[in-house]
């Protein structure tokens, strides 16, 4: 495959389901699949998965059951839900399947919670994980020129408060701040043919001081002796660096020298910030001397984050963030978007809405949703989605999908911070046990070691153990005791080294590192029923504003409040969006801000910022 055909990453117009890995041929397997609940469990005894079966119902993929946009819309418990999808040959061929590229994958971009699946009658593979991506070579289950029989088993059990679950309800009416429901598959799913000797994985990481871009390639198997890599990265049509070496490992590591990050007069302009979003292109071939190279399109963003002296610093600057807490979710459409376009719009929202980054809470979102972040300049915070019980099954299953998180998303310049728990969510008595605390401490190395590049958060809101970042959740409707709270210095090292306004101790140790920056990662929650004549019986908030003038003056003295201190290196608001009987957005459910945008903006930048880019 020649580079020339491959897209530029960096400048697609519409996001690919994995944006930072594109091949040329590819299928995408979104839309009308059949469909049946089995409440009795006898699916696979029955045989379900078999050809000749036929499922009674139908689905649209990938919007979950529960939800209005799959056309099935039953939001009760049904813990096990069957797919079924004949894929014709012209959509195999279209996938790219032929002499040079012979291998034929099913990926799945993300199935809540458990699947199985089955590729004409034969068991191909099974995966565990409800956020996370998966996908199984199927070219063993194919015959050539027939169609593909394609059947998958979903189990999301309602009640299991194990498994990673984040916002979604385990009761079957949703209730306060819990959600209803997402099963099944909720990102997309598509084909893909490699050659033998292919790319499974890449990801960058921007060593700016020493003028180089450091990488890692996953391969399908050993390499052959004789096994070439190379890279190259394009600034535009400028080729800024380039690599070439031998292959020796399956997972192959090295870097790319890029002679214009020396310059550090010319540096700035090819740094990624909100202000200037530059990606940088990368093309990754792989080749073996008389076999078919592979290769894939990818992106980078060259830019650095860490903490210093009680600040969050972007690039080696200190910046204070101004974030909203979104929860990735839509009314028709559940934890789905209900389009591509949702997410660059949701994207282009926050960013008119004066924020510069967003905490995307207890869910790991789309990866197209990362890829518009990246593009037009929004920071990120991950999180993970929570148990609700503390037990050896949720350790591990929670460590494994998180592992897998950060693997699929470490190479995203959006993203700035990693939170992998919040709000003692899982580890209730961590005040007291010790093995929470351990837990605790664990996922945070855990991220360390795989990515030493950002900061990390070990629970968000309370009860912290080795962060990087003091965070602190504090929903007071009283903005001169929020004022008070956050004043100087003083009021900071007091916060820290006692109670937090959830009643909860801040500090679990004593080796919270002394400069980690404060922040307030959720406040705010104001209760304002835009368009409404009366309040739902079930709404909620934290506070309350009955008219829009009123919900303008508590959100300014909150906001106001807050630019007085002299401490907090970020904050970030509680809502942006409506969602269900939590009626404390700034936009209602169908994104309808509740104030005019420029006056939202104006209260979040302040006097002196409302206007800027």
């Amino acid at each position: 495959m020649s580079e020339r055909t491959l897209p530029r990453a960096s400048g697609l117009d519409v996001a690919r389901p994995r944006p930072q890995l594109l091949r040329i041929h590819w299928a995408e397997l979104d839309g009308t699949w059949g469909f049946a609940h089995d409440d009795l469990e006898v699916g696979e005894r029955e045989g379900w998965y078999r050809p000749e079966h036929r499922l009674p119902g139908a689905i649209t993929v990938p919007f979950p059951p529960e939800s209005a946009a799959s056309g099935v819309a039953d939001d009760r418990f049904h813990d096990v839900v069957w797919y079924q999808r004949e894929i014709p040959w012209e959509t195999v061929r279209e996938a790219g399947l032929s002499e040079e590229r012979p291998r034929l994958h099913l990926r799945f971009g993300a199935v809540d919670y458990r699947a199985r699946v089955w590729v004409g009658g034969r068991l191909v593979g099974e995966h565990e994980g409800g956020h996370v991506p998966f996908g199984f070579d199927i070219t063993d289950a194919v015959v050539p020129g027939e169609p593909v029989h394609v059947a998958v088993r979903a189990e999301d059990r309602a009640a299991d408060v194990e498994q990673p679950r984040g916002k979604q309800d385990w009761q079957e009416d949703a209730h306060v701040i819990w959600y209803r429901r997402t099963t099944g598959i909720w990102q997309p799913v598509w084909l893909e043919a490699t050659p033998e000797q292919h790319v499974e994985g890449v990801h960058f990481t921007a060593e700016i001081e020493r003028g180089a871009v450091s990488y890692e390639i996953s391969l399908s198997r050993p390499p052959a002796s004789g096994t070439r890599c190379r890279i190259r990265l394009l600034l535009g049509e400028e080729t800024i660096g380039e690599a070439s070496a031998v292959v020796t490992t399956q997972r192959h590591a090295g870097s790319v020298v890029v002679p214009r990050l020396l310059n550090g007069q010319d540096r700035e302009r090819l740094l990624w910030s909100p202000e200037s979003p530059q990606l940088v292109d990368a093309i990754v071939t792989v080749e073996h001397e008389g076999a078919p190279a592979d290769s894939v399109a990818s992106y980078l963003g060259l830019r650095t984050t860490g903490v210093r002296d009680g600040a969050f610093v972007l690039n080696g600057f200190p910046r204070v963030l101004r974030s909203v807490l979104s929860q990735g979710y839509w009314p028709q459409s559940h934890l789905a978007a209900p389009s591509e376009a949702a997410l660059r719009e949701e994207v282009e929202l926050i960013l008119a809405l004066g924020f510069d980054s967003a905490r995307v809470h207890q869910k790991i979102e789309d990866p197209r949703f990362l890829y518009w972040a990246d593009r037009l300049g929004l920071m990120l915070w991950g999180e993970a989605p929570a148990t609700y019980r503390f037990s050896a099954t949720a350790v591990e299953r929670l460590s494994r999908e998180w592992l897998a998180a950060l693997e699929r998303d470490r190479s995203h310049p959006c993203i700035v911070t990693w939170v992998p728990m919040n709000e003692s969510w899982g580890i209730q008595d961590v005040a007291v046990a010790p093995a929470q605390q351990a837990f605790a401490r664990s996922l945070v190395e855990l991220t360390r070691a795989v990515d030493p590049t950002r900061p990390v958060i070990s629970n968000d809101g309370w009860e912290h153990l080795e962060s990087d970042i003091l965070s602190v959740h504090d929903y007071d409707h009283d903005a001169e005791a929020v004022r008070a709270r956050y004043r100087d210095r003083a009021a900071a090292d007091a916060l820290r080294a006692g109670t937090g306004p959830a009643g909860r101790r801040m500090v679990l140790t004593d080796t919270l590192r002394s400069d980690a920056p404060l922040m307030l990662t959720e406040f705010g929650g104001i209760e304002f029923h835009a368009g409404r004549s009366e309040a739902p019986a079930d709404s909620w908030g934290y506070s309350t504003a009955s008219t829009a003038a009123q919900f303008e003056e508590r959100l300014g003295a909150l906001y106001d409040a807050l630019r007085g201190s002299a401490v907090l290196a970020g904050t970030c608001y509680t809502q942006l969006t409506d969602t269900m009987q939590e009626t404390n957005g700034l936009l209602t459910e169908e994104r309808r801000p509740k104030l005019p945008v420029p006056v939202i903006r104006a209260i979040v930048r302040g006097p002196q910022g409302a206007d800027r880019d």
